[in-house]
């Protein structure tokens, strides 16, 4: 287990005069997704320079949430923060202590924005939450405010339905209700958990790691959202146009069921497919094709056996309008 002395947490909070809501703004969730970082950095220093000022409400930053993977450079510390991520009575890894910290910061919150960014080359993209409901899986009541929210943060490409179409997978490879609960906690990222308190979230992915204009997209989304939200005298920016926008739902999961499963090429995430095209192959020779027309999204080659391989989406041509 690596020692947590070694590290230490820091969050900034600046609260302006009038009320308003309670927000907290993260990087680094993933140590080698510094886009975030570098764009809270700018932000901080506009206002303790007085450039900007917080005049209602309240936003805390957190530069660096993986201090541990940050300082290496890597995706992860010990495992990957976003999942599983619960208060642990016995932390087993340097995660485990991340979240017996954050959790209870975010709770304090009333919104979430989470800073990331993605291996591939790309457009940057936001993850939606669900639609209001009372379900067990992921009961909400934000959904306009979010969704609201999410037009305005300057990008074009949306995506919702994360959590239940991984769960459909989890329920349907699960042996026992008790192997299906354990797994689907471990679909709980940060802006899950946030939604558990109460809150709303975001998670704004801004483009590959090393491209140079993925802090300015992050720094973009920080403005426009203290704006938005209220917290800074500005004008409410302007939603993405509904002709403009490129919204899809997740609508399912496959599992690579043997080590040798294979794509017939290197897929990336939001590729186009057509209904019948050929993705892959099983290792038994059986074709893998797309049931409908979409896009792929996190096309996983490398995935171990009895694990998720890829998602295909849908568009959702009412996002934004429910």
């Amino acid at each position: 287990m690596t020692s947590a002395r070694q590290f230490q947490f820091k969050s900034i909070n600046y609260t302006g005069l009038q009320a308003g809501p309670r927000v907290i703004i993260m990087g680094a969730t993933h140590g080698n997704e510094v886009c975030g970082t570098k764009a809270i950095q700018r932000v901080m220093e506009e206002i303790d320079s007085g450039k900007l000022h917080i005049a209602a409400g309240s936003v805390t930053f957190v530069p660096i949430v993986n201090p541990l993977a940050y300082a290496q450079n890597t995706r992860n510390g010990d495992r990957n923060l976003n999942r599983d991520l619960f208060p642990k009575e016995k932390p087993l890894d340097f995660e485990d202590q991340v979240a017996n910290w954050l959790c209870p910061l975010l709770g304090q919150h009333d919104v979430l924005l989470d800073l990331h960014s993605f291996a591939a080359t790309g457009e940057p993209f936001v993850m939606v939450g669900p639609l209001d409901n009372d379900g067990t899986l992921q009961p909400f009541r934000h959904a306009a405010k979010e969704r609201a929210w999410a037009r305005r943060l300057g990008v074009r490409r949306f995506v919702d339905g994360w959590l239940a179409t991984y769960g459909d997978g989890v329920q349907r490879r699960s042996r026992s209700a008790d192997e299906l609960e354990t797994v689907l906690r471990y679909g709980v990222g940060t802006t899950e958990y946030m939604r558990s308190t109460g809150g709303f979230a975001l998670t704004l992915e801004c483009g590959q790691h090393d491209d140079p204009a993925a802090p300015d997209v992050a720094y973009r989304a920080i403005m426009n959202t203290l704006a938005h939200l209220g917290l800074i005298a500005a004008a409410d920016p302007q939603p993405v146009a509904f002709d403009e926008m490129e919204a899809l739902s997740m609508v399912v999961v496959h599992d690579k069921l043997h080590a040798d499963d294979a794509f017939v090429r290197p897929w990336k995430s939001f590729d186009p497919v057509s209904e019948g095209e050929l993705l892959g192959h099983r290792a038994d020779g059986t074709p893998v094709v797309a049931e409908f027309g979409g896009r792929i999204l996190f096309p996983a080659a490398n995935a171990a056996a009895n694990t998720e391989w890829y998602y295909l989406t849908r568009p959702n041509a009412t996002f934004g309008r429910e």
